[in-house]
């Protein structure tokens, strides 16, 4: 078999619980993990031991290079930021409430195929889902017949990963609400993406 279908197996894993400066508003901040985070964290990494995990890979936000230095020391491997990997940017809404109506709006958009619409001040469904894609697929470059951690973001993994591949999953796009360190295992080789398994809920109090 040669090394383009030989697949890298990718755990794409939401960050640990986190703290924020202004945790009441959006925010594109990287954030802490709080004691609850670490705690995640080290479970996950316990969970993985028998994975042969050969590198931790994680987004630029603080929240998951800090996921990902826990666990890498845990695990005995290196830990490796990527650009690309990190939470969608939420442009000129920063400030505005949670639950604001015009990200709500975009996103959902997104989740919809409508990927021309764009974040004000920030960027657009095919923006998002070209960059994390090419980050993806340079971490499974690296690592063919190899296992990988990668630490990213709950809003991102649930519009991207569903879509990685040429037919979008339903009951993936469903299950859109993923919990701290839940992880998606996803298969990559010559032939694409393949989601194995995914984290995701229909229920929303799980984040």
């Amino acid at each position: 078999m040669s090394d383009l279908h030989c697949p890298a197996t990718l755990l794409v894993a939401r960050h640990g619980d986190a703290e924020y400066g202004h945790p009441s508003v959006l925010s594109d901040e990287g954030g802490w993990l709080s004691p609850r985070g670490r705690a995640q964290v080290r479970d996950l990494a316990r969970s993985l031991r028998d994975r042969r995990v050969a590198r931790v890979f994680t987004s630029t936000l603080e929240r998951a290079v800090e996921s990902g230095q826990v666990v890498a020391e845990l695990l005995g491997v290196d830990a490796v930021q990527v650009e690309g990997l990190e939470e969608f940017s939420v442009g000129a809404l920063a400030g505005r409430p949670h639950d604001d109506p015009e990200l709500a709006s975009v996103f959902k958009a997104w989740m919809h195929g409508d990927r021309g619409r764009f974040i004000p001040g920030g960027e657009s469904g095919a923006e998002v889902l070209r960059r994390y894609r090419e980050a993806l697929q340079g971490i499974a470059d690296q690592h063919r017949g190899e296992t990988v951690l990668v630490f990213s973001h709950g809003g991102v993994m649930s519009f991207v990963l569903p879509r990685l591949g040429d037919a979008v999953r339903e009951d993936l796009v469903a299950r859109a609400f993923l919990p701290n360190c839940g992880a998606a295992e996803v298969e990559v080789d010559g032939d694409g993406f393949r989601v194995l398994s995914w984290p995701g809920s229909l229920d929303r109090s799980v984040v």
